[in-house]
């Protein structure tokens, strides 16, 4: 089993940044992927971006040039730098990890609120 913890989540201006950090536990060594995921009210989850454990990322087209994704292998933690944030990014953003037998694990989610 895998556990992960999101942080770094908050209320910030538009144009304005945050970090957020997902430290994974238990059962690491499985992880291939890891994924931001994220949920606005009444919205379905979407992809956000997503990083293999050799470092080749993917971002969906929203947010493309804005934020960047990136890994510690070594502390089992993957990050996500978010700039120039807009008020439609605001959503709960979660952390995900896929196993290499194919197993999917969620972390609980952190809030991000971009407002004025």
């Amino acid at each position: 089993q895998v556990q992960l913890v999101e942080s770094g989540g908050g209320l910030v201006q538009p144009g304005g940044s945050l970090r957020l950090s997902c430290a994974a536990s238990g059962s690491t060594f499985r992880i291939d992927v890891f994924g931001w995921y994220r949920q606005a009210p009444g919205k379905q989850r979407d992809l956000v971006a997503t990083i293999t454990r050799g470092g080749s990322t993917s971002y969906a087209d929203s947010v493309a040039g804005r934020f960047t994704i990136s890994r510690d292998n070594a502390k089992n933690t993957v990050y996500l730098q978010t700039n120039s944030l807009k008020p439609e990014d605001t959503a709960v953003y979660f952390c995900y990890a896929t196993s290499y037998t194919g197993s999917d694990y969620w972390g609980r989610g952190t809030q991000v609120t971009v407002s004025s």
